[in-house]
């Protein structure tokens, strides 16, 4: 991949990382935390396998997808 993409894969990844501390709504906050683990994801993959960003960020978004589907407090 060309290392300019990649440069921006990773500027989107902080810009929804940050996003989602401004929003309320605990569901929207994790659908677009989980879109920028998502891009920081791609980003280590496409920047030479950098597992420090791939595996706490993989972490991340498998949580993210799992309080979104099971979490038992939805109103």
């Amino acid at each position: 991949m060309n290392p300019e993409t990649a440069a921006y894969i990773g500027y989107s990844a902080s810009l929804f990382i940050v996003l989602s501390f401004i929003l309320k709504d605990v569901r929207k906050i994790r659908i677009v935390n989980m879109i920028g683990c998502i891009c920081f994801v791609i980003y280590g993959i496409f920047n030479g396998m950098l597992w420090p960003v791939i595996i706490p960020n993989g972490l991340i978004c498998f949580i993210q997808i799992y309080y979104l589907l099971f979490d038992k407090n939805k109103k």
